[in-house]
């Protein structure tokens, strides 16, 4: 009787490689190497650069700026995920010129609870290529 590896889905935060799911066996990589798929409490998709995702980034700016004690003249967001939680976490790529980009990451709380915006991490030196 063949025995089949047990199937898990990938998660794990923007800048780290992927784990398996606490939530259990959801799904794998596929046989050709193709995405894996989502698993509840991960990261989404790269999704459209909406204006309502613009104006997160620039709701956040001089908190990044304070964070990574410097200021941007370019700031424009390139690339954005998401991940429910208890609000939600915005993982963005921001173009901050040349070949510069930021990692930010910015939780939103619950609209109950006010959706007041902070920014968890912030991080630059990263190229347009590097995994968020």
């Amino acid at each position: 009787m063949d025995q089949q590896k047990p199937q898990m889905c990938l998660v794990g935060d923007w800048d780290q490689k992927p784990q398996t799911c606490p939530m259990g066996p959801r799904g794998d990589w596929d046989q050709q190497q193709q995405k894996p798929q989502i698993c509840p409490g991960g990261p989404s998709e790269l999704k459209p650069i909406t204006s309502e995702i613009k104006s997160i980034a620039e709701s956040v700016k001089i908190e990044v700026e304070k964070q990574l004690n410097r200021t941007f003249e370019l700031y424009v967001v390139v690339a954005c995920k998401t991940q429910v939680v208890a609000g939600t976490n915005y993982l963005l790529k921001i173009h901050c010129g040349k070949d510069e980009y930021l990692h930010v990451k910015v939780y939103e709380m619950l609209p109950h609870a006010g959706s007041v915006r902070s920014v968890t991490s912030a991080t630059d030196g990263h190229s347009l290529d590097d995994t968020f």
